[in-house]
Order: C-alpha cells, then sequence, then structure tokens
C-alpha cells in the first residue's frame, strides 16, 4: 500500500511539474511575442533628403515686437509654400535674427523674398539691415540632435571644391567633433553657389566648442579642405 501511495505522489507531482512547465513555456512564448512586435513597430519617418531651405538674416530694433509680426504673417508665408523650421537670435547680439524656412517651391519662395509687400512689412516691425538669404540643399540632417531652446553653432563657408572639403570633413569624423562639444545636426550645400556650405552644430560644451573654433588645428584643417572664407556663429534657439 506504501509503495502504490508513493507512485501516487510522485505522479501528481511530476503531473503538476509539466503543467508548471507547459505554463512557464507559454508565458515565454508571449513575453517573445510582445517583444517582437515592438522591436518591428516602424520608426517614426524623417524628412526626405535633400530638402531645401531658405535662410534669413537680419537686425531689429525691438526682438518681441518683430516676432509678433513675424509670427502673425505665418499665412502668407504658408500660401508662398513656405514651412516653418526655425527662429534663432544671435547669442552675441540677440536682436540679429536667422529665420530658417522650408520651401515647397523655390521659385515662389524667392518671389515671396522679392515681394515689396514683404519689405513693407519689415520695416513696420523694425528690421534695421537689408535681409541676407541664402539658399541651401540640405544633404544630412539629424533633427533629434537638436535641443530645443539649446544652443547652436552656424558655419556658413565658402570653399574652392564642396566634394574635397566634405573629404577632409568627415576625415574629422563625428566622435572628434563630439570630444570637443559638437554634435552634427545639419549640413547643407548652397543653391546658388554649390561651393557655399552650411553646417550647423548642436553644442554640449560651450568651452570646448569655442576652443575648437579658434584652434590652430581648425584652422589648418579647413586650410587644408579649401576653404576660402569663414563666418562662424552661435544662436539660441528660439522655436516657439
Amino acid at each position: 500500500m506504501k509503495k502504490i501511495n508513493l507512485l501516487l505522489v510522485l505522479s501528481i507531482s511530476l503531473g503538476i511539474a509539466s503543467c508548471n512547465k507547459a505554463s512557464e513555456k507559454t508565458a515565454t512564448a508571449e513575453t517573445k511575442d510582445t517583444i517582437t512586435a515592438v522591436a518591428v513597430e516602424p520608426a517614426e519617418a524623417g524628412p526626405t533628403l535633400p530638402m531645401d531651405v531658405v535662410t534669413i538674416y537680419h537686425t531689429v530694433k525691438d526682438y518681441d515686437k518683430w516676432r509678433a509680426g513675424f509670427d502673425t504673417d505665418s499665412i502668407a508665408r504658408n500660401a508662398s509654400g513656405l514651412s516653418f523650421v526655425a527662429v534663432e537670435r544671435s547669442a552675441d547680439k540677440p536682436n540679429d535674427v536667422k529665420i530658417v524656412l522650408a520651401p515647397s517651391d523655390m521659385a515662389k519662395a524667392k518671389a515671396f523674398m522679392a515681394d515689396p509687400r514683404l519689405k513693407d512689412l519689415m520695416d513696420k516691425l523694425g528690421v534695421i539691415t537689408k535681409p541676407v538669404a541664402n539658399f541651401w540643399s540640405i544633404i544630412r540632417f539629424s533633427p533629434e540632435k537638436r535641443i530645443p531652446g539649446g544652443v547652436l553653432q552656424e558655419f556658413t563657408l565658402k570653399v574652392k571644391d564642396f566634394d574635397t572639403w566634405v573629404k577632409a570633413y568627415d576625415s574629422e569624423g563625428t566622435a572628434t567633433r563630439a570630444a570637443n562639444g559638437w554634435e552634427d545636426i545639419v549640413l547643407g550645400r548652397g543653391i546658388d553657389d554649390p561651393n557655399m556650405v552650411h553646417v550647423v552644430f548642436g553644442i554640449t560644451d560651450m568651452a570646448k566648442a569655442k576652443a575648437r573654433s579658434a584652434s590652430p588645428e581648425l584652422k589648418k584643417l579647413m586650410e587644408q579642405a579649401g576653404v576660402i572664407d569663414a563666418k562662424i556663429t552661435f544662436y539660441n534657439d528660439d522655436s516657439k
């Protein structure tokens, strides 16, 4: 009788163990299915490159007054196919403004810029310098590295040959730039002049970025890359 009871106990125990293992396998399978479902979820689509943008620079008497009028004029800009991208203020001269817009039609964008209506509006809003507009084809763009309200550094370069310059830029590498306080955000090429270069970095360390900008190493690298002229500006993002 004792042997029969022992066998019965063993059978029940093995049965319970088998059920537990089956439950564990089912749970594991469900977990794997859940993980797989999350892993294959499509990422949000980014901008299609290359994309065209126009950068506009001018100085204003009163930034707040100008910004209110600029925001109100969005209806006219949108009607001309100009989408808002950013507004930035010079870190050293906060009334020096940079506007970034994305045109759906470059001809319409240029017509909008040349419209006397726009000049009259700028005069009313206190623009005190002649606007300078540059048209770019953006070939590299990492918007996820842009920090809203953060500091940006813009390099506007005239080079002897764009392809030669970009090889030197790539040879420097993103790791070197990151070690010097720079995050690559934008690389653009001039539409009207293909040997103009537009580079925008996000700043992670201002002291390092300023030191690198003024360093003999960078100067030498730019000379070797065929840089003829360089304009370097720090901006505060104000893309409300």
